[in-house]
């Protein structure tokens, strides 16, 4: 169980460093379905693997110099603020349909991914935040910062109810409405996920959640995947990656859904 517990937490690791995205939604399904946790069990784990690791990754973005840390800042502020209402929700759902709404929300990412791996075109002059040539930092209005407020609230939500980093929302949200590259839009991904994910877990465990030694092998696993991931990262194509992805994502959804309802 800990060999399983270290390999599962590698390939999460490793997915979030080279994506920026989707660590915490294949963490769950792994917890879940190979470990053997509930959904809510789950959920501190889940949170705890990917803050940490995400915290080693957007470090490594910071020292590259690419991490628009004001956007990652505010974006955070916003999901720290909505990830507990995301976490009351829960508690009125029962755990039978929690986990069907998990699969659900699984699905409609990996299409979500699929598709931007296939069209991965920024166009500039349909961008609402906008970097300043002389300084690489974005060019702050009010629209802008209100996207970046929705990229937020919606991030913090789902982290709140299902344990997941959010990344799903964050890079695909930041390429939409900027001109940020995709390797600077996924290290400030990371730090945002470092910070609500953080922030949620150490909520989670002052209700006293429980981790467990599997769980925290779980964790130094992914730690050290999203580091290889970090490194690999500029010399890996990551559509492909994100297309391979999408179909482990329905394959696992459709497993935790059948899992649940029969």
């Amino acid at each position: 169980m800990l060999l399983m517990a270290m390999t599962l937490g590698g390939a999460v690791g490793m997915v979030l460093g080279l994506t920026g995205a989707g660590g915490g939604v294949l963490a769950m399904p792994a917890l879940m379905l190979a470990l053997g946790y509930s959904l809510t069990d789950a959920r501190p784990i889940s949170l705890i693997a990917i803050g940490l690791a995400a915290l080693l990754g957007s470090l490594d973005g910071l020292r590259r110099g690419i991490v628009r840390y004001r956007a990652a800042l505010w974006i955070a502020a916003i999901g720290i603020a909505f990830a507990p209402i995301g976490s009351v929700l829960m508690h009125y759902l029962p755990a039978r349909w929690s986990v069907v709404l998990f699969s659900m929300l699984m699905v409609y990412l990996a299409w979500r991914m699929f598709r931007g791996a296939s069209r991965d075109v920024v166009i500039r002059d349909e961008c609402d935040c906008l970097l300043d040539p002389d300084t690489g930092r974005f060019r702050w209005t009010r629209r802008c910062a209100s996207w970046l407020a929705g990229v937020g609230s919606t991030a913090g939500m789902l982290t709140g109810m299902f344990g997941v980093g959010g990344g799903f929302v964050i890079v695909p949200g930041l390429r939409r409405i900027s001109d940020a590259s995709l390797h600077a839009s996924v290290a400030t991904s990371l730090m945002v996920i470092a910070l609500v994910s953080g922030f949620s877990a150490v909520t989670m465990l002052l209700g006293a959640a429980s981790i467990g030694m599997t769980g925290w092998m779980f964790v130094g696993a992914a730690a050290a995947g999203t580091l290889v991931g970090r490194v690999c990262q500029p010399h890996v194509p990551v559509q492909p990656l994100q297309k391979m992805f999408a179909g482990v994502m329905v394959v696992a959804a459709l497993i935790l859904g059948i899992k649940a309802l029969v």
